[in-house]
């Protein structure tokens, strides 16, 4: 149950990092850009080798993670844009 989770709230970071750098890119905010750029190459070196080594429902675990993480990266990058501008 401990490595679901941590494989949960990877797939989720990953994906929120992807989402947030892709509403960045989409509306040239160069700090964001940058931020997020980082913060996924950062976190794949770490996520690699434990997605590799996984069980199904270990992947599973991460694929939900990875999919509320996408709607969670897009809604707060709208919400910081528009709070900044």
């Amino acid at each position: 149950m401990k490595t679901n989770l941590i494989l949960f709230r990877t797939g989720f970071l990953y994906v929120f990092f992807l989402s947030a750098n892709t509403y960045c890119i989409a509306r040239l905010w160069w700090l964001g850009i940058a931020v997020f750029g980082f913060l996924i190459s950062f976190l794949w070196t770490v996520n690699v080798r434990r997605v590799v080594a996984s069980t199904l429902p270990n992947r599973i675990a991460y694929a939900g993670g990875a999919m509320i993480g996408g709607l969670a990266g897009v809604f707060f990058t709208f919400i910081i844009k528009s709070l900044i501008l």
